[in-house]
C-alpha cells in the first residue's frame, strides 16, 4: 500500500479535536511512508492534514478543479497537484491514485465522495479498503443509520463489514492493512 485518499472537511468544524485528529492521521501516514491523496485544499481539515503530512516528511498528491484554484483554495506547497476542469475528474484522479480511502469529519462534499467510493467497491469497480475515522463519535449517528439500513435489507451485512471504523488513526490504518514504512 503506497497511498491513501482522505476525504474531509474544508472547514475546521466545531471542536479542536477534529484538527488534532487530522494532524495525527497526517503524521501517521508520513511515518508509515504512505502518500496522502486528497482534494488539494489549503483550508479546514484538508489544509491541516496536508500540512501535517508535509511537516513529517511525507508526500501529498492533490487534485483540484480550476475554479477552486482561481478562488485561491489550492495548497501551493504539496508534492504534486493536478488541476482539472470538473469535480468528476477530481474524484476519478483521486480514486485512481489511491490504494485505500479514509473519511474524517466533514460535510456534504465529504459524504458524497466517501459514499461514491464505497458504492464503487460494492459494485466491484475497485477492491480497495475504506474506513471511517470516527473522531469523538462524530459519525455515530451515521453508523447507527447504516446499521438500520442493514437491518432493513438495503445494505448487505458483508458490505457493511467491509467498512472499517475506528476512533484511533493508527488503529484504523492497521484495520485497512496499512503497515509500517518499508
Amino acid at each position: 500500500m503506497k497511498s491513501v485518499c482522505v476525504f474531509c472537511g474544508s472547514r475546521d468544524g466545531a471542536h479542536a479535536i477534529y484538527k488534532e485528529a487530522a494532524r495525527e492521521l497526517g503524521k501517521q501516514l508520513a511515518e508509515k511512508g504512505i502518500r496522502l491523496v486528497y482534494g488539494a485544499g489549503n483550508v479546514g481539515l484538508m489544509g491541516e492534514l496536508a500540512a501535517s503530512v508535509l511537516a513529517n516528511g511525507g508526500e501529498v498528491y492533490g487534485a483540484i478543479p480550476k475554479s477552486m484554484v482561481e478562488r485561491e483554495w489550492a495548497h501551493k506547497g504539496i508534492t504534486k497537484m493536478e488541476v482539472v476542469e470538473t469535480m468528476h475528474q477530481r474524484k476519478a484522479i483521486m480514486a485512481d491514485w489511491a490504494d485505500a480511502f479514509i473519511v474524517l469529519p466533514g460535510g456534504i462534499g465529504t459524504m458524497e465522495e466517501f459514499f461514491e467510493v464505497w458504492t464503487w467497491g460494492q459494485l466491484g469497480l475497485h477492491n480497495k479498503p475504506y474506513g471511517i475515522l470516527n473522531v469523538e463519535g462524530f459519525y455515530d449517528p451515521l453508523i447507527q443509520f447504516l446499521r438500520h439500513m442493514v437491518e432493513h435489507k438495503f445494505i448487505d451485512q458483508t458490505h457493511f463489514d467491509q467498512l472499517k471504523i475506528s476512533s484511533n488513526p493508527n488503529e484504523l490504518l492497521e484495520k485497512l492493512g496499512i503497515g509500517m514504512k518499508a
